[in-house]
């Protein structure tokens, strides 16, 4: 950071004064004095200036003199949150707002302290005797305590308002609870408390809220700071590890900065060369490390605070406030057009590091575990971290990421990187001790350069700063792979302190003021410098013939590392040489004077041009300069900070204001600035002319200039002075420009060209129309592709073929594609005649009529066949893409596409007529994955559409077989079994078909592929039974039914019929429904007779036969095994009077047919009614009343 003063105010009457608050979110200044002083002031810079930011200036806006005091201010403060102000004098008399809300006048003693809570509720009020007051924001008391035997000096809330800080007088901090409560002491380690002195009298208490985030997880935030300089830093109040500083001086007050990132303090001590105490106010991290230090004029500081944003400190010396302009050190960087900033989250820990992309205004985030330090090159930068995982390699991490935040490559190290810096083929990281080079890898087309490095795979590389490397260990890992060298990380006396690197040379600052600059890519220790003071920042130029150091103090010095003899305020400079190995090579001082005595004071930021080496910009407080050699331009009122110098332009973002509102960067935020030969080239061109530019120019020879000076000469037809300043700024497209320019005779065509080349368009078009060159507008109209334009050019006129108007067409066409409009871009392919992209059109409209009759249309083997056969197979029709291949001619594509979309009829059918064998074997390898995956339903399905109907009646028979032994249910089975039954019907079908002369004949397409090592008898028992198994379970669900409904004679003529199923029902089942139905039918011969056959099953086990006997045994001890006599019917055949619930004619031994519907024999064939499908019979009565077949549920015919 550097910080430097900016303004003074003097109070009047020289009233000296004692305490300052500063309001963050309105800007208002408290100033607290003696004798009754209390003012209230406000810097205003104006919204309405073109200067922006830090840079505008600030004039006095407001001063109001508050009244109600009579003795010496001692405390103020502000409540942010209702913009209350409190003070309070040497008599105790409290004022709480602007005018006299509330007074609290209590002369036993003097306020000492008063703090809001972070909420703005309550404030708490410590009197040096002990008292302590707690009242709300509306002026009412809470409680009050009085602390015996203490005297107090300040108090401090907690960030959450739960706890208390009092500063006693002995140098003690006690905590208490928000009621009152005594809870601990904190651990004083900075100091010996406890003994009265004056020495070790707390005079800053301050704890940070975290209202802005923090830095990262377990930052330091409470500070208690004592008269004699000792300071401790806590991260809470039982933190038993803080951090010890001494600050060498008296100190006076101190105070945290908006977001706890820099603590102030205020007091004075005795600088180098002074000889008596001056005030001074230093600049402290959270964790201890001092970064600045500001001399004060006046006799004595009293207080000191910050502006809201940090920007500006304010401070209280004797009766003036002087005011401080900050430049802090951000941690940002700018990569391909692309800022990279970073702030911290109020609701979470860690940093937030945000990549806005300035073309384009997006932004990209990345959350990061502690951000160390950020820079950049070319289009990659890097990130250095606290490691997430502490288990890594180190405890730190650098992320190599592009322009839009994602991480390339990364790098674990075991040391702090405290300072960065990179080129295009190292990023350079180095602690206080070491340094390292990493080689990192970017997905990148490497140069020539960056190949020859990357050739050898050089490995990472650490080097300790006192070390004078000569390059051979380099050399010789580069031929022994084994070779490791040994790394120092002992601490040095002299540590490092700032980086800088080009692709040539890498230079180190060292505390000391040494610089130490190193060969790259072997490196190697080339060169010291001495300067008289501490560096704080370097820069190289863009041909590494100049370094730029701005010191600790502010001051800018040059140095010349081409020739040895360079500008600044070096004493000393000492070439290492190289020719002995020995890293303890002696070194050849050189004490030729290098430097001149040029120098630039109160810089803080500088960046050389990326195309010029003598162009330098800086930043002086708040202007900013270009330096061409030594010689600064007319300065520029800014406070940017700079992001690129480039073709005599700045870009530079205002990185403070940009920060107020880090999640909403705009336009605003960036600046692009001019320098003077940029802009003097311009008013000549434009007030005077050619002729007196290009003097100007040649005295200030720059690409950009003669690039501005070859334009205004084109504009003006000067073809001579064009030409030649395009060859001086080697712009090759330009001189071929002039070249067409002078073939050209007319001076209107001239004018439309030089029109077209600054990209007015219109200009050129009408100038073209002028001169009557209807053909040269509508070529312009092609090239730019405005083909609207191109159409309604050729419209007006000859000038244009039937091909440049197809070639229009089409351009619509896409244009209007591009946008998805494909009804409007259908009319113009049409008129375009462009088969191939209405093809797509019809395709994106869903026309697939139109793309039928595209095939149609197309002749054999047309490319586009192909596309829309494909269109066809993504949709799913099926048919319609088999056309378009076989019509391409195709047809094993044609095939694949029936498989793919699981059209295995239509495949079969092609590979029959085509001859393509390879269908079966995928048919087969198809089925055995589904049956392997046991997907038995999608493989019967597969055999079906292939019209191998038998292979899939088999895979149901046996899934059937499978449920049957599993139990399922009924129902389910009797499904199956009818499905196979359709299937094998279906199977019959077919071959009657294909073998419409031979009956009963195989075809060998059907049964080529499956049924060739079947057996031929398992086949044959499946075709003449297919309707067994249905027929079983339908028969034993029907018993079941009617048994349910109680028409137990219907249920034992089922139940009998159930007799001959016993190959596929259980038998047990069978029987023991037949006993059931006939003991209720009371047939009692027939359940004897079932009664014997279930006692005789062999695979029941012995406890049920058991059982069945006992049963038995009650059943026929009660009643005769008898059956009654039941109705007779006569046989159709023969005659003969048979029971009606006898199956066969005991005569002729004919058999009955059972009715699908009732479940009794049919000894009638006159009423009968046959299934169309199944062939099964039923009464004509029964099957009249029904809509489907009982047992393949087919529609009913009668």
């Amino acid at each position: 950071m550097f910080i430097y003063l900016s303004k003074k105010i003097a109070i009047p009457n020289n009233t000296k004064l004692n305490c300052l608050a500063w309001s963050s979110n309105q800007g208002f200044i408290a100033v607290g004095g003696e004798e009754g002083l209390l003012k209230v002031l406000k810097l205003d810079s104006g919204k309405e200036g073109k200067v922006k930011g830090l840079a505008a200036p600030a004039n006095l806006s407001m001063n109001q003199t508050l009244e109600g005091h009579n003795g010496q201010i001692q405390v103020i403060t502000w409540n942010e949150i209702h913009q209350k102000l409190t003070t309070s004098d040497q008599y105790g008399l409290i004022i709480g707002s602007w005018y006299e809300e509330m007074v609290n006048n209590r002369n036993k003693s003097v306020v000492k302290g008063m703090a809001w809570n972070a909420d703005g509720q309550r404030i708490c009020i410590a009197y040096e005797d002990g008292a302590v007051i707690v009242g709300s924001v509306d002026g009412n008391r809470i409680w009050g305590k009085e602390l015996k035997g203490v005297a107090l000096t300040g108090v401090q809330w907690s960030p959450d308002s739960r706890l208390l800080l009092f500063s006693l007088r002995n140098g003690e901090v006690h905590v208490y609870d928000s009621q009152g409560n005594f809870m601990m002491k904190v651990n004083i380690q900075c100091a010996a408390v406890g003994g009265g002195s004056a020495a070790v009298q707390v005079v800053g208490l301050d704890w940070y809220n975290g209202r802005h985030g923090y830095m990262e997880q377990d930052c330091p935030a409470l500070v208690v700071c004592y008269f004699n300089g000792s300071m401790q830093i806590m991260r809470n109040e039982t933190d038993e590890s803080p951090i010890i500083v001494d600050t060498g001086m008296t100190v006076v007050c101190c105070r945290w900065n908006h977001n706890g990132t820099v603590l102030a303090v205020a007091g004075m001590m005795t600088l180098a060369g002074d000889s008596k105490d001056c005030n001074v106010i230093q600049f402290f991290t959270p964790f201890g490390e001092h970064l600045r230090t500001l001399k004060i004029p006046g006799r004595e500081v009293t207080s000191c605070v910050w502006e809201g944003g940090s920007l500006r400190v304010a401070l209280a010396v004797d009766s003036y406030i002087y005011f401080a302009n900050i430049r802090p050190d951000y941690k940002w960087c700018y990569v391909a057009q692309t800022v990279v900033y970073s702030h911290n989250q109020p609701d979470r820990f860690g940093t937030h590091v945000v990549f806005w992309d300035t073309k384009n205004n997006e932004c990209y985030s990345k959350c990061v575990k502690a951000l160390l330090g950020v820079t950049s090159h070319s289009d990659h930068c890097v990130l250095a971290t606290k490691a997430e995982d502490q288990s890594a390699e180190g405890g730190y991490c650098l992320i190599l990421c592009n322009a839009i935040s994602t991480p390339i490559d990364t790098k674990y190290i075991n040391f702090e990187p405290m300072w960065l810096t990179m080129n295009s083929t190292f990023v350079f990281a180095a602690s206080r001790d070491n340094f390292l080079l990493w080689h990192f890898k970017a997905p990148k087309l490497h140069t020539s350069q960056h190949s020859a490095v990357g050739s050898r795979q050089r490995r990472d590389r650490i080097y300790h700063i006192d070390d004078t490397p000569s390059g051979v260990a380099e050399v010789i890992q580069d031929l022994d792979r084994n070779f490791e060298i040994p790394t120092n990380m002992q601490a040095t006396s002299d540590p490092i302190c700032c980086l800088a690197a080009s692709d040539k040379a890498l230079i180190v600052g060292r505390e000391s003021g040494m610089l130490q600059r190193y060969s790259l890519p072997q490196v190697a220790l080339t060169n010291r410098y001495t300067l008289s003071c501490r560096p704080y920042e370097l820069a190289i130029n863009c041909n590494t013939t100049k370094l730029a150091v701005i010191d600790i103090t502010g001051v800018l010095t040059f140095v010349d590392l081409e020739t040895d003899f360079g500008v600044g305020n070096l004493s000393v400079n000492n070439r290492v040489a190289n020719s002995q190995p020995d890293n303890d090579t002696v070194v050849a001082e050189n004490n030729s004077q290098l430097f001149s005595k040029f120098e630039r004071k109160d810089v803080w930021a500088m960046k050389w041009a990326s195309d010029n080496p003598d162009l330098l910009a800086i930043m002086e407080k708040t202007r900013m300069y270009v330096l061409r050699g030594l010689d600064p331009e007319e300065p520029i009122v800014s406070s940017g900070y700079i992001c690129s110098f480039q073709d005599l332009e700045i870009r530079a973002v205002l990185l403070d204001e940009l920060l107020q509102t880090p999640d909403e960067p705009n336009a605003d935020h960036l600046l692009d600035l001019e320098v003077k030969s940029l802009r003097d080239t311009r008013q000549l061109l434009n007030k005077v002319g050619i002729k007196e530019a290009t003097t100007f120019i040649e005295d200030n020879p720059h690409p950009r200039l003669w690039r501005l000076l070859a334009e205004a000469a084109i504009q003006e037809l000067d073809l001579e002075t064009a030409e030649a300043a395009f060859v001086r700024c080697n712009d090759y497209a330009g001189i071929q420009f002039i070249k067409r320019l002078t073939n050209i005779h007319s001076d209107q065509l001239k004018k439309a060209e030089v029109a077209a080349y600054f990209k007015d368009f219109d200009d050129a078009e009408k100038l073209y129309l002028e001169a009557d060159r209807r053909d040269l507008a509508i070529a312009l109209r092609e090239l730019l592709g405005d083909s609207f334009r191109v159409v309604q050019l050729m419209k007006m006129g000859p000038g244009g073929s039937d091909v440049q108007m197809e070639v229009a067409w089409n351009s619509i066409g896409d244009y209007f594609a591009d946008r998805n409009n494909w009804e409007g871009a259908r009319e113009y392919y049409e008129k375009g005649r462009n088969q191939e992209k209405l093809i797509q059109c019809y395709y994106m409209l869903e026309d697939y009529a139109a793309l039928e009759l595209s095939v149609a249309n197309l002749t054999d083997k047309h490319p586009l066949l192909s596309t829309i056969g494909n269109m066809f197979a993504s949709v799913g029709m099926c048919s319609q893409a088999v056309s378009a291949y076989i019509k391409l001619g195709a047809v094993k594509v044609a095939v694949d596409t029936c498989v793919h979309l699981n059209q295995w009829d239509q495949a079969v059918e092609l590979a029959r007529l085509y001859q393509l064998p390879e269908i079966s074997n995928l048919l087969a390898k198809y089925a055995s994955h589904l049956l392997e995956k046991n997907r038995i339903m999608e493989a019967v399905g597969l055999y079906r559409k292939a019209n191998h109907f038998l292979s899939a009646a088999k895979l149901l028979y046996q899934a059937t077989e499978n449920e049957a032994l599993k139990k399922a249910n009924p129902l389910r089975i009797k499904k199956l079994n009818v499905l196979a039954a359709l299937l094998v019907e279906e199977h019959n079908n077919h071959r009657k078909q294909l073998n419409p002369g031979v009956a009963g004949g195989k075809s060998k397409a059907l049964m080529g592929i499956f049924d060739a090592d079947d057996n031929l008898e398992v086949n044959s028992r499946i075709v003449d039974n297919a309707w067994r198994g249905a027929e079983a379970y339908h028969f034993l669900m029907l018993a079941q039914k009617q048994l349910y409904e109680g028409s137990v004679d219907a249920a034992m003529k089922t139940a009998l019929h159930l007799q001959d199923y016993e190959d596929i029902l259980d038998p047990e089942d069978v029987f023991c429904i037949l006993a059931l139905a006939s003991c209720a039918n009371r047939a009692f011969g027939t359940c004897s007779r079932a009664f014997i056959q279930l006692e005789s099953l062999e695979k029941i086990p012995t406890e049920r036969r058991q059982e069945y006997e006992e049963l038995a045994t009650d059943i026929f001890t009660k009643y005769t095994p008898k059956d009654p006599r039941g109705t007779r019917a006569e046989c159709s055949s023969c005659g003969s009077v048979v029971q009606d619930w006898s199956w066969a004619c005991p005569s002729c031994d004919t058999r009955f047919p059972a009715c699908t519907a009732t479940g009794r024999p049919l000894t009638s064939m006159s009423n009968m009614w046959t299934c169309n499908v199944c062939k099964h019979l039923a009464s004509y009565n029964d099957a009249s009343v029904r809509d489907n077949c009982p047992l393949c549920h087919a529609p009913v015919q009668l």
